[in-house]
């Protein structure tokens, strides 16, 4: 599962909106959240471009991110 608040923090950050970083992917806004709330999976490709995009190099954080075990309930709202 993907960290979704610990996603929306760095991508608060980077100073992108939601729309521009699913443009990037190839996805619509509605895909982007979707992945994003946990309500589908990011794909490898996506996973690897968006860490790209957001300058994620760090492999302890790219973990702590998309595989996250334990995910707050709120970030899937």
């Amino acid at each position: 599962m993907t960290d979704t608040l610990l996603l929306r923090e760095i991508i608060r950050k980077s100073g992108y909106k939601l729309n521009y970083i699913a443009n990037c992917l190839g996805l619509s806004p509605y895909g982007f959240s979707r992945k994003l709330n946990n309500q589908s999976e990011f794909t490898i490709s996506e996973v690897d471009r968006l860490c790209e995009l957001l300058h994620i190099d760090s492999l302890e954080l790219r973990f702590a991110i998309f595989f996250a075990s334990k995910v707050d309930a709120k970030s899937t709202a």
